[in-house]
């Protein structure tokens, strides 16, 4: 680089992505190479592609050393990325606690910091499992517990949707998070954790915190077994049996999770709700139909039809 740079070589300039140098230097984890970069008053905080400066890629590479002589050279730390994430977002998605310390000690707001769709740091650490970063951002920064995003989720429910259960639990005992917060369509932690299949985040809330497993979304009146049984979580409706969901309600629509799960085309759903001695398979939704009704997969159709002889 220094043959280069002696020969009049552009430190600024940019490669297809809008890279120049010293990101390339910064995300390679070079350090001398960043130095000499600085040295020669490249451009500290230049974008590439989608906003991302030097110091935001460092942070990705959790290189410590790279990002303090970033700092060190007047690297701004609140500038925000195409998606609203400034370099402590990023930080807090790897989840490198001695990274997020040094942001909190360089600029003590960098946490206060929200993304284009209302995310904090905080979501993003809990949505990636990262419990030892949650535990900083609790004891250093001023998060409101349950912060809902734009579209109402807050940290508890995306580290329960992703399974990350320890987050969770760190999120309840330590930043009195609740596992009843709702988001715009008035779901719970325990209709998300349905919705994305995860059981060992369902068998956290119910065992341990005694959640609802017949409780009812605000807008579609939906229970978690409505909704496992849609997306086809066959394992989690199961579960959800288990525990004591009951079979034959219906949602706002009038439809069970018999309907939903045939409408669906989920054979291996269809077969469990079918076993159930409770179930009743004549109820008909708000149009007056029935499960069989809903049901365009042959194979399900068939074995709706098979029941019914």
């Amino acid at each position: 680089m220094k043959f280069l740079i002696l020969r009049g070589v552009d430190i600024e300039q940019r490669n297809k992505d809008l890279k120049r140098a010293l990101h390339e230097a910064a995300a390679s984890s070079h350090l001398d190479c960043v130095k000499l970069l600085l040295s020669k008053n490249a451009e500290i905080d230049c974008l590439k592609r989608a906003d991302w400066t030097p110091l935001m890629m460092s942070c990705t590479k959790m290189n410590i050393d790279i990002i303090r002589e970033l700092i060190q050279s007047r690297a701004n730390l609140r500038l925000a990325n195409k998606d609203g994430w400034n370099c402590f977002h990023i930080a807090a998605r790897e989840g490198d606690v001695e990274i997020l310390n040094y942001l909190l000690d360089c600029c003590a707001d960098i946490w206060d910091s929200c993304s284009k769709n209302g995310r904090t740091p905080l979501h993003t650490a809990a949505l990636h499992g990262r419990v030892d970063a949650v535990k900083l951002m609790i004891s250093r920064c001023s998060y409101i517990p349950d912060s809902p995003d734009s579209c109402g989720s807050t940290p508890l429910m995306d580290a329960l949707r992703a399974g990350h259960v320890p987050v969770a639990e760190t999120l309840i005992n330590e930043h009195k998070a609740s596992i009843t917060a709702k988001d715009q369509l008035g779901r719970q932690a325990i209709h998300l954790a349905s919705q994305a299949g995860c059981i060992k985040s369902l068998n956290f809330l119910i065992t341990k915190y005694a959640a609802d497993v017949n409780v009812f979304t605000e807008k579609s009146r939906k229970t978690p077994l409505h909704l496992a049984a849609k997306d086809g979580h066959a394992q989690t409706v199961q579960f959800l049996l288990d525990k004591g969901a009951v079979i034959n309600t219906q949602d706002k629509n009038g439809r069970t999770a018999l309907h939903l799960s045939s409408a669906a085309g989920h054979e291996v759903c269809v077969d469990i709700l079918l076993r159930v001695n409770d179930l009743d398979r004549t109820i008909t939704d708000c149009s007056g139909l029935t499960a069989e009704d809903l049901a365009l997969e042959p194979a399900v159709r068939q074995m709706l039809k098979s029941v019914a002889e």
